[in-house]
């Protein structure tokens, strides 16, 4: 997929074996828990991704012609539906299904079932051009939507960085619209309740009040802490979640414990334990960069009041000023998580439609998106909780 002009080799690999973890991490870094080769390689591994899941790895490779080096990668999946990537064309697939033409197999650059914002067109730190290999990347992506003629490639939650070059690839830009709690240099939970209104100080204190009051102790675990009981506990409460809200379950019970050996002190799984017997009851998965927790995954036995509130969102809270984190980011939908100090935030996504009609209407469709997105942001805005100065 390159010209003999080009210094660069575009390849796919169909399996993350076929590349060693260190040329991986070379482009993708380590602190990213989600671009890094142990994460990635666990989801295929266990057979999250693979094989009759309807992620098919693709992963782009960019090499150097001459010496071989890989300068860039991007984590890329072939997909058979729009399950587990939290950036919706369902309305797309339909539109294109209805006019006769076929929307799937489609291209996915993406960190599968994880809606956290990150690095998707990696490049190498030592690369000569940086932006020129970022180019390269996007444009066999492109190269390679085409030859396999299928209807599109999306790229979701990218950077900031990486938007950019996509936009001047011409990829079309889509927004959405997250929660994310920051740090402003509390040192305390009750420091950053004092930067509150009154109301929401007294409303978040009867709540945490609320859900310790049950008979319910908190256990923040990571690394060697991590055992089988404490994941068999949390995949029972991940399946729960998934039956209630009648999904499927796309992560397999194998990767939590990949998970734990390969990523180590930086996954923080936060358990509720009953007092009285020391039962496990509830679990929040959280992963973390060196200024930012990810919340991931939650689950509980049963039901119980402002639990799920103090788990994943206040204890995650604690965890940030502890260790000095600037961000908490939990994940997609919630407008009730303003009340609680997390913020809206935008994020992005980009997108390669082959067909020149329908990529027409899919412009049409992002523009009048952005405007009500853009409306949207400004009456959320009015809602926080914090004092006004």
């Amino acid at each position: 997929m390159s010209t003999a002009s080009s210094p660069y080799l575009i390849q796919v690999a169909h399996r993350l074996a076929d590349v060693s973890a260190a040329e991986w991490d070379a482009c993708a870094g380590v602190d990213n828990p989600f671009t890094c080769y142990a994460f990635l390689s666990a989801l295929e591994d266990s057979g999250s991704v693979g094989k009759g899941t309807g992620w098919q790895p693709s992963y782009l490779l960019l090499r150097g012609r001459e010496d071989g080096v890989l300068w860039g990668c991007v984590p890329l999946y072939l997909k058979s539906h729009s399950y587990g990537e939290y950036v919706f064309d369902w309305s797309w697939a339909q539109a294109y299904e209805r006019a006769g033409g076929a929307y799937y197999p489609k291209l996915q650059a993406s960190i599968p079932f994880t809606p956290a914002t990150g690095p998707r067109l990696l490049v190498a730190a030592v690369a000569p051009d940086p932006e020129a290999i970022r180019g390269a990347l996007v444009r066999g992506l492109v190269a390679l939507c085409r030859q396999l003629e299928v209807s599109s490639a999306h790229v979701t939650f990218p950077t900031a960085e990486d938007s950019a070059c996509l936009a001047r690839e011409g990829l079309l830009i889509r927004h959405g619209v997250q929660y994310h709690w920051e740090n402003r240099g509390y040192h305390s939970f009750d420091d950053f309740l004092a930067a509150l209104s009154s109301r929401k100080r007294k409303d978040i204190r009867k709540e945490r009040q609320r859900a310790q009051s049950q008979g319910v102790r908190f256990l923040t675990l990571s690394g060697a802490d991590l055992t089988a009981r404490h994941w068999d506990a949390f995949y029972r409460f991940y399946q729960s979640t998934i039956d209630r809200k009648w999904g499927s379950a796309y992560l397999r019970r194998r990767f939590f414990d990949l998970l734990g050996e390969r990523l180590g002190d930086r996954v923080v799984l936060v358990m509720g334990e009953r007092e009285s017997d020391g039962e496990l009851v509830c679990g929040a998965l959280n992963l973390r960069s060196h200024d930012t927790l990810y919340g991931r995954n939650w689950g509980a036995d049963g039901e119980w009041k402002f639990l799920h509130f103090e788990t994943c969102y206040y204890q995650a809270i604690d965890y940030a000023i502890a260790h000095g984190l600037r961000w908490v980011e939990a994940g997609v939908q919630g407008e009730h998580k303003i009340q609680r100090g997390y913020l809206p935030q935008t994020t992005c996504s980009a997108h390669y439609i082959a067909h020149p009609s329908f990529r027409t209407a899919v412009e049409r469709f992002v523009e009048d998106e952005k405007a009500a997105l853009s409306e949207d942001m400004a009456a959320l805005a009015t809602l926080g909780p914090y004092r006004q100065e």
